[in-house]
């Protein structure tokens, strides 16, 4: 690795958590926010020719910020436009504010776009209003109004009850479900690999991925190898999971979570979030026994 490709390792690392942050709260999904870093992170790789940059961390948000749009605009079929039509000149707090910005993920996705933007740059990640502005590539005026607008917007939000969807499982998918996460409590990661189809696909968040029932059957080694773990089957943003427990430090409350997606009975993919534990913040998390 030349100096170079080591300095923008460094960079992607160090800001990789706030980017899920932000794309979390934009696209309404922890999980759906950690693919859209994922692809930010290649486009910037892409983009990236060694050159020092003047803003390092504005340029990487705003190519996450674009690539969060993109999604946004796929699953509307239509352009993401933000009306900015007698855009006033409002006192805004320079300040975050912090109701705002213990907000769940899910509500941010009820204001604008541009809104949602503003007060996420500016509440729950410290931003400064000219920093908005150039990620969103508006003026400091617009940049305001959006901040004061989403911020009033927010809080009335934040006094309505969250409706929770509880999600659907069959039978079958709640035995299996139950069985891969029974795997892991009794060390039994023969059983679990069992449940693997041929063509399974491992995404150990922010570190590799593997492709394959025997290359993905090798990453249970480091689980059976540690007692530092308890497991639960439940759901994270309605997608089964297996919920994972820090023993050291909370029985409670998940130290992070494994989604994963099932076909005819078998885990076709693996989403483990081992080494990505900041997506645990402000996500929705059910225990299958509270279904």
């Amino acid at each position: 690795m030349t100096g170079h490709q080591h300095e923008f390792e460094k960079l992607i690392a160090a800001m990789r958590p706030r980017l899920h942050r932000y794309c979390a709260r934009m696209v309404g999904s922890t999980i759906d926010a950690e693919d859209i870093v994922q692809d930010a992170c290649l486009k910037a790789a892409a983009a990236w020719h060694g050159e020092k940059l003047s803003n390092p961390d504005g340029w990487l948000f705003r190519i996450a910020h674009n690539t969060a749009l993109d999604l946004l605009r796929r699953r509307r079929r239509a352009p993401v436009i933000e009306n900015l039509e007698n855009i006033e000149m409002v006192a805004t707090s320079p300040a975050p504010d912090p109701q705002t910005a213990t907000a769940s993920i899910r509500t941010f996705l009820r204001l604008p776009p541009l809104q949602r933007s503003a007060v996420v740059m500016k509440d729950v990640l410290g931003h400064s209003l000219e920093e908005i502005a150039e990620v969103n590539r508006v003026s400091l005026p617009a940049a305001k109004s959006a901040l004061q607008r989403g911020r009033t917007a927010l809080r009335a939000f934040i006094d309505e009850p969250e409706e929770i969807e509880l999600p659907i499982l069959s039978d079958e998918m709640r035995t299996r479900l139950a069985a891969y996460v029974d795997g892991f409590r009794h060390g039994d990661f023969d059983a679990v690999r069992a449940l693997l189809a041929e063509d399974v696909r491992l995404d150990l968040v922010s570190k590799l991925t593997r492709e394959g029932k025997s290359e993905v059957g090798e990453y249970y080694g480091r689980y059976a190898a540690c007692n530092q773990w308890a497991f639960e089957a439940g759901f994270v943003e309605g997608r089964p999971a297996m919920l994972v427990y820090d023993r050291e430090v909370s029985l409670d409350q998940p130290a992070y979570f494994v989604v994963l997606s099932f076909s005819d009975g078998q885990v076709t993919t693996i989403h483990d979030f081992l080494f990505a534990r900041y997506a645990v913040e402000g996500v929705r998390m059910q225990r299958l026994e509270e279904r």
